[in-house]
Parts: C-alpha cells; structure tokens; sequence
C-alpha cells in the first residue's frame, strides 16, 4: 500500500467530508484507483460508494468524469459537492448552450474536480472529443448494474461504455454498483472490458433495515396501519406495480393523513420533477411510485420502504429496499404479499415478447424472491445466501422476531395437488379451494366438481390457509400457473414424488397477521447504534432541524446535503461551545466549519 496516497487520502476525508476514518473496504479501493488501477465494487446502498470515486478523483491530476444514468439527480450531487468545498458540475440536456461551453472550458482547462454526465452524453462524438483534449484523472460508472440484460435497471447505452477502455486507455475506471449477483457481476466485468481489473466485494447485509414480509388481505389498509404504527411522520418510499396503483395508493394516503406523492413514468415530466425535488428536499414525505423512481436517490433518512406488489426479483427488491436507512439508523423494508402477486408475475413472464433463454431466468428470479417471501428462515440469511454470503439469523426479520411454525404438510400438499389434477387442471387457485373446502358455487355445480371424490377433503382449513399452501406449492415448484386466461393451476413433474408419497414436505403454517414488537435494543452484532437523545438534547436537535431547513431554503438544496440527521444528533450530544469541539463531529468537515460553524455554535450557545 502506499502510505502516501494513503496519508492524503485520510486527510480528504476528514478535512473535506467530516469523517474520521474510512469503513469497509473504503481504503483499499481509494488507494487502488488513486495509483491508477481499476476496479469493480460492489458495496451496499449507504455503504459510501461514491467516496471511493471522489477522493481518488481529488487526489489525482485532471478532471474526474462520473457517468450516471441520472439526469434529475445530478444537480443535488453537484450541490452536495459544493457544500463542502468540492468544485463539481454537470453536462446534460438541462443546461443552456451556454452552460454548457462554461462547464466545457472548465474541463478543458482543469479548473474543475468532477463532471457528471449521462451514457447518452458521453457517446457523442462532441464529448468524447472534450475529454480527448482534457486531462481526464479517471472514470467512475456509477449504477453498473445497468449494462445487464438479465437486470432489473438494464440501459442499453451502457453497453456501449467499452470505449473507455478502447478510447482512454491510460486512465484507470472504477464501476460501482449496490446490486449484482455473480452473473451480472461476471457480465458488467465483460461488458465494460474490465475482467482484469481488481473486485470488491463487501458485504451485502444492511444490519439497520428490517425486513418484514406480511400476508396480503386488505393490502393499503395494511400499508396505513403498518406506517402509523411504525413510522408516523416518517420519509418514506412505497413501491407498486401499475401506474393506477400508485395514483389510488398516494390518494388513499392522503386522505387518511399521510403527506405523499405519486412518481410513475406516465406522469408529466415538469410533475414528476417537482414531486422527486420535493421529496428529496423535505421532511415527512412519502412517495409512492413505481420502480422507475429511486435509482441513486441519496436522501439519507428514508426511514421505511413498503412494497404493495412482488417485486420481480431478489435484485430488484433488495435494490429498492436500500433505499432505506442509508445513513445507517433504524429503517424498515416491508412487503404485503399474496397469491394474486404470484399469479400475475407469471403472467407477465409468460405474455412477456422476450425469447425463451431470458423467460428462464426470469422464472428463476422470481422462484428465488418467492422462496425469499415463503422461507421458514431468517429472511436476512436467505437474502445473503442469494448473492453467496453465508451469516448467521440476524435477530432483526420478522421470522426471527416471530418464528414461523413449520409442519408436516405432505397429506394437505397431496390434496392440493389431487384436486389440481382432478379438475383437469384447467382452473385457477379460487376455484381448485372452494373444491378443496366443499364450496357449493354455482360454478362447481355447472362442472359436478361436487361428485368429485376430492370434493370437501380440505374444508378442516380456512380460504387463507389453502391459500398459503397453494403460494408454498408453487415456490416449492410442485406447482405452475398456465398463461391461459384463467391462470390456470397445472402440475410440475416434481408434483408426481409428493403424490406418489415418495417425498414428505415441510410447510409454512398460517399466521393471522401480527404486529412485531420492536425490540428494546438492535440485534447483536450489528453495525448500526441509534443516539438516544435526553429531553434537553432532543430540543436541541429539533432546533437544529429547524435551522437547517431554514438554511437549506436559501441555498436552494435538500436539507441533508447541509447536514444528515445522524450529524445533527451527535452534535446535540456534544453540546459544542466553539469551533474546535465542532471540528470533530462526524460529518462537519473544514468548508462546512467556516460555513456553519458561527451559526451551530451560537445556537447551541442560546440553548444551554
């Protein structure tokens, strides 16, 4: 390692950014692309990411270039920079075209520490030919997840970011990304030309976000009830499925006295801006939204992330869900899941125009995130596992909080899969439980499933009991919904053992929901420790927020770019009385001091 880099690295990061050492992996990869070699990472949402470009960009010569897939974040980047001194623009479509020769002049005369620009940016020829003529200090593709077909988030311009390689071959490239399994970790390494370059690979476990999975009965009554128990007056994300959905859903909450907002790609560009800004510059908002909202939201207090439909994948919920929490306080990650979700994301695999190969692996994402939602395990464990980290139960999921009961469910799964076959399969999950539970429906009548010898072998359960062995059936593949237009329920060859009797099968029992009751304190082991504040040191905090909103209005930019929530507890803790006690504050770096440092001190000085 070299300690020079090293020393000037750790001098960044507390003078520039307030922080007093690096976590993680932070150190190595700063050093690693600041001697010019490059590099892959893959750290967690939160984990500090974008230090690792940053200060490598600060302490080589020339001009750091970020792409970004984000347009609409990147003026809040830029300020974020600014704020602690870091001169930092943009090159996008926003701007005028005279911004735009300003901030191209500046490249090309290095008057400048970073640029951010878009894939689409960046392959015109006009840029490329910029960054020819400039001296370039590296080059960071944030979001590297996005140069995956298989992926959630996939952006075909980023294929087209081999150039670099091609192009630049001096300067060394770091791709960071939060999510990627060892496929799209193998196919972001191939596609950006970077199979030699060094990996990093830190934990995936966010110790500080729950992670509850309930069943699906009244699904936005769920939702309310779950954010005023848990999370009343509290920032957060809700995710759904259709644009409808998200519209009805922002509605309903509002009505019943949560401040939220709708984000869909159907909306209004100049409406959806405004709601995104809105959100990321106050407090106490939530933003119901479909998954095109979210990919490099920096808002540090995110307190909760609910999804009111199946996300597609373990990639993509564990995406979403590190949203939350990201300046490592408590935050929770919830999901109202039911069979209906199952149905219609086969459904969609099925109708989808994609060609065989990629509707497998579609199929296997979605079995892996409904064996997340049906495990009898720490869902923490089986959320690791998937990106292949092995840990321990965390103490900190609702399965470990409230274990599930497990049974023998060999004999109710062999009914179920008898009755399937007995109606021919031809009919969906509704209609195999009324036969199941000896339901006289008309429509039993009308097919004399009433004569059949299955009729009424399962009416000792509830509707919601068959309905959750039916979801364990096909996350367990004994099970598969047709694409017909009944959604029918057709048996697997796996089916033939269980019927047969050659194969015992362990189930889930229904629960009837449950609220957890959070613990007194966080599971052990963990990295995150919330700071309890007295009386007095709350006033003092809730005064502190009130400043910086105030101060955040003036500058024109959210109020966690002035200060995180965490900073402004500590410093209610500390009490500082001049600007050295202030100095050591976690987050309150040199530019911040001489910025705020009067104000805070003086504040705290009225308050004692």
């Amino acid at each position: 390692m070299n300690s020079d880099i090293s020393a000037r690295a750790l001098h960044l990061l507390q003078t520039v950014f307030g922080y007093p050492a690096f976590r993680g992996q932070q150190a190595d990869i700063v050093e690693h692309v600041a001697s010019g070699g490059d590099a892959l990472v893959l750290m967690p949402t939160g984990g500090g990411k974008s230090l690792c470009y940053q200060i490598p960009a600060l302490l080589r010569d020339g001009v750091g270039v970020v792409v970004s897939p984000l347009i609409a974040l990147m003026q809040d980047q830029v300020d974020a920079l600014a704020e602690v001194g870091v001169r930092a623009a943009f090159l996008n479509s926003t701007q005028t075209f005279e911004e735009t020769l300003r901030i191209e002049r500046l490249v090309r005369t290095g008057d400048i520490d970073l640029v951010y620009v878009a894939p689409e940016r960046l392959m015109t020829p006009r840029c490329l030919e910029l960054f020819e003529a400039s001296h370039i200090s590296l080059f960071a593709i944030d979001e590297a997840h996005c140069v995956s077909q298989w992926g959630h988030d996939f952006r075909p311009e980023y294929i087209r970011l081999s150039i670099l390689h091609e192009r630049f071959p001096q300067v060394p490239r770091i791709a960071l990304t939060a999510t990627a399994d060892q496929q799209t970790r193998a196919e972001i390494a191939h596609r950006l030309q970077l199979e030699e370059a060094r990996q990093f690979v830190s934990s995936f476990d966010r110790p500080n976000i729950r992670y509850s999975i309930v069943e699906k009965t009244t699904g936005r009554k769920q939702l309310l009830d779950f954010i005023t128990s848990e999370h009343a007056a509290d920032s957060g994300i809700v995710y759904c499925l259709s644009r409808k959905k998200v519209e009805e859903t922002a509605d309903f909450l509002n009505e019943n006295g949560i401040r939220s907002l709708a984000y869909h790609a159907g909306m209004e560009h100049t409406v959806r801006a405004a709601n995104q800004a809105r959100f990321l510059r106050e407090d106490n908002i939530v933003m119901v939204a479909t998954i095109a909202f979210g990919m490099g939201i920096d808002k540090p207090d995110v307190r909760f992330v609910c999804h009111l439909d199946l996300p597609k994948s373990i990639e993509g919920y564990y995406q979403e869900t590190g949203r939350a929490g990201r300046d490592g306080m408590p935050a929770s990650a919830w999901m109202a899941y039911g069979l209906q979700d199952v149905v219609l994301q086969r459904r969609m695999i099925d109708e989808s125009e994609a060609d065989e190969t990629f509707k497998r692996v579609l199929s296997m994402k979605l079995d892996a995130m409904l064996g997340l939602c049906e495990t009898l395990s720490c869902r923490r464990m089986r959320l690791l596992d998937y990106f292949g980290e092995r840990s321990g139960p965390c103490g900190n999921c609702d399965t470990c909080l409230i274990p599930p009961v497990s049974f023998d469910g060999t004999v109710p799964m062999q009914k179920l899969l008898s009755t399937v076959y007995r109606v021919d399969q031809r009919f969906a999950a509704g209609h195999v439980i009324d036969v199941l539970r000896g339901a006289q429906t008309e429509r039993i009548s009308q097919w004399h499933h009433d004569k059949l010898t299955v009729f009424g072998v399962g009416a000792d359960r509830s509707e919601q009991e068959w309905r959750a062995i039916v979801r364990q059936a096909i996350a367990l593949g004994f099970v598969t919904v047709d694409h017909d237009a009944f959604s029918s329920l057709k048996l697997t060859d796996a089916a033939r053992p269980v019927l047969k009797g050659e194969q015992k099968v362990q189930l889930r029992q229904y629960q009837k929901p449950v609220k957890a009751k959070r613990p007194a304190a966080s599971r052990s082991g963990s990295s995150f420790e919330e700071i309890e504040l007295s009386r007095s040191e709350q006033a003092i905090f809730d005064r502190l927020r009130s400043w910086r909103m105030g101060t955040a209005r003036e500058h024109g930019v959210p109020a966690y770019v002035v200060f995180q929530d965490a900073t402004l507890r500590e410093i209610a803790k500390v009490k500082p009385t001049s600007l050295d006690q202030l100095r050591g504050v976690t987050g309150v770096g040199e530019k911040k001091l001489v910025s705020y440092g009067d104000e805070i001190v003086a504040l705290i000085g009225e308050m004692m």
